[in-house]
């Protein structure tokens, strides 16, 4: 009976919600019912508030991370894509009697401004003439051949690009319109669509309907068509239309073709798509940028074909080529499960991009994720994500607020759908992983009140925040300074101490203070250490003037301490 009666009371203290969150659910007017949220104290079994944290949602683009998160368990931050350029002949003076091949892995940032390299690569080798075809081998993706996932009333829309393994441009065809000379124009000249121009162009001021044309996309005729529709004013500058409207490897194709002319490159045959022969010799491999920093384009921006391509590789890489969208699940399920991020069934990850009704997920699942995410990367995780009032899809949505610079978010929109998860800081230093859900016909404009309200009263918290009543915009209680203990490295090893700064590694959040024995095996190591006593003993090693200095500090402490070593500031 006092068993029971124990964990009742548990239970109540980890359910219940602080009575401003209880406050911003009313102001919000939302049903509960339609409302998840978690927030939990990283590094502790702390829940600060849960509301329906395992009902099933709509995730929407949320779900990235899941997806972002298994590509950098597999491959890494400094992983490059590569796309492959083979010699298909023998090179004589100049003339390469044989094929130009190109294997395409998927990199999905490959575009127009990779050409300038690309080609002088093609020059370095001596290729003045092609004589036989541009070979394009996109084998590593069998993902079908549709152009968009028709997810909604705007399939040639950016957003509903379908995956290839020789993506480039983003599957994105761009036409220029010039108000003043009435005119419209390919970026690119590509001959696999046509642009039909319809715009009527009207002296009328820039505003309004007159500010932008209109667009449609035809696929029904022989050659795909981008029809410009409306009316323009004269007076507007230069307008950009961004379509789905060919294939990606005829645009890299004839972009590739274009670039190599200017250069006095010339082509004798044609496009071709086939495998790579075993008798073809590799001239160069392209690589992309980082990992990194196609991780942080997918999560900043919400892009939807960056996320089905890490789905996509993550998936060859584990299960092997080629790759596809059930492998991609298995693979990133797996890996999430072996850090310990998934420890229930109630998901599905679909495509791994979010544009999906069918993916599945709940607020205390979300949760464990960005916990994991944070234990194993750090702050390098965290920063790939949209920066409060800096970047991404919260550029402007927290600036000048208490959250700004404090909140790192991934957003996630459909219809009826308005989620947000990820981490905030408060005043205090304290970390916390968020995740607000709601999936409601109610107004998702009253998500985002709710969402706001809550994350900037977070942010601003000075001590633990379930344990104050303050409303976002009440006085600033004094902040609540805990006791720390710092322990230099010792004299045998002063090469080892790290100069002073910001960046620590927490290698153990404990109820007691840490004994001795375990201090003095740190500062045999050569580390300098603090004791941080707030609700835990934090241990910290450090600090380290930046982050640089501490990620190269964390793989020889994870190996000395703890594999779950993780960076923080303070």
């Amino acid at each position: 009976m006092r068993s029971i009666l124990i964990w009742l009371m548990v239970s109540v203290w980890l359910f219940a919600l602080p009575s401003d969150i209880e406050y911003f659910l009313n102001q919000a007017k939302l049903p509960k019912k339609d409302v998840s949220i978690y927030i939990k104290e990283l590094g502790s079994n702390r829940v600060v508030a849960s509301l329906n944290a395992d009902t099933i949602r709509q995730p929407a683009s949320v779900i990235k991370v899941l997806t972002a998160y298994g590509s950098l368990l597999k491959l890494g931050f400094d992983y490059r894509w590569p796309t492959e350029f083979y010699m298909g002949g023998n090179l004589r003076s100049g003339y390469l009697e044989g094929d130009l091949i190109i294997k395409g892995y998927g990199d999905p940032s490959l575009g127009s401004e990779n050409l300038p390299d690309i080609v002088a690569q093609i020059k370095q080798r001596g290729i003045h003439q092609i004589n036989g075809d541009i070979v394009i081998d996109r084998t590593y993706f069998d993902v079908g051949d549709k152009d968009s996932a028709f997810f909604d009333n705007y399939p040639y829309s950016a957003y509903n690009a379908m995956p290839d393994a020789m993506m480039f441009n983003e599957r994105i065809s761009t036409v220029g319109i010039s108000p003043r000379d009435g005119s419209a124009y390919k970026e690119i000249e590509d001959p696999s669509y046509t642009v039909v121009n319809k715009v009527k162009f009207v002296n009328r001021s820039c505003r309004g309907k007159y500010a932008w044309a209109g667009s449609k996309v035809d696929m029904q005729s022989s050659v795909p068509q981008l029809i410009l529709t409306g009316e323009l004013s004269k007076h507007c500058k230069e307008r950009k239309v961004c379509m789905i409207v060919t294939k990606p490897y005829k645009a890299f194709y004839y972009a590739l073709k274009e670039a190599l002319g200017k250069e006095g490159i010339t082509i004798k045959g044609r496009l071709r798509l086939s495998r790579v022969p075993s008798s073809a010799r590799l001239l160069f491999t392209h690589y992309s940028e980082p990992l990194e920093s196609i991780v942080s384009k997918t999560l900043k921006e919400s892009n939807n074909v960056y996320a089905r391509h890490l789905l996509l590789l993550t998936g060859a890489k584990v299960y092997g080529a080629p790759a596809t969208v059930e492998k991609g699940r298995k693979a990133v399920i797996n890996l999430l499960k072996s850090q310990g991020a998934l420890r229930q069934n109630e998901f599905f990850l679909d495509n791994g991009s979010g544009l999906s009704r069918r993916s599945k997920m709940t607020a205390k699942i979300f949760s464990g994720v960005y916990e994991s995410a944070y234990r194993v990367f750090g702050d390098q995780w965290m920063e790939t994500l949209s920066i409060a009032g800096v970047d991404g899809t919260i550029k402007t949505r927290y600036r000048y607020k208490p959250a700004q610079k404090r909140a790192w978010m991934k957003t996630g929109t459909l219809k009826y759908v308005k989620n947000i998860g990820g981490y905030v800081k408060n005043k205090a230093g304290m970390y916390y992983s968020v995740v607000i859900l709601v999936n409601t016909k109610k107004g998702t404009f009253k998500a985002v009140q709710l969402q706001d309200s809550i994350i900037n009263w977070l942010a601003q918290s000075t001590k633990n925040p379930s344990e104050q009543s303050s409303k976002v915009d009440a006085p600033k209680s004094k902040k609540v300074f805990s006791s720390v203990e710092t322990k230099p490295s010792s004299p045998l090893s002063q090469k080892s101490k790290p100069s002073s700064g910001s960046y620590y590694i927490q290698v153990a959040s404990v109820t007691k203070k840490p004994d001795s024995h375990y201090l003095s095996k740190i500062e045999k190591e050569g580390f300098s250490y603090k004791v941080v006593h707030e609700k835990n003993y934090k241990v910290l090693i450090g600090g380290y003037p930046s982050k640089e200095s501490a990620q190269k500090a964390l793989l020889k402490i994870r190996q000395k301490f703890n594999k779950g070593a993780f960076i923080v500031t303070r």
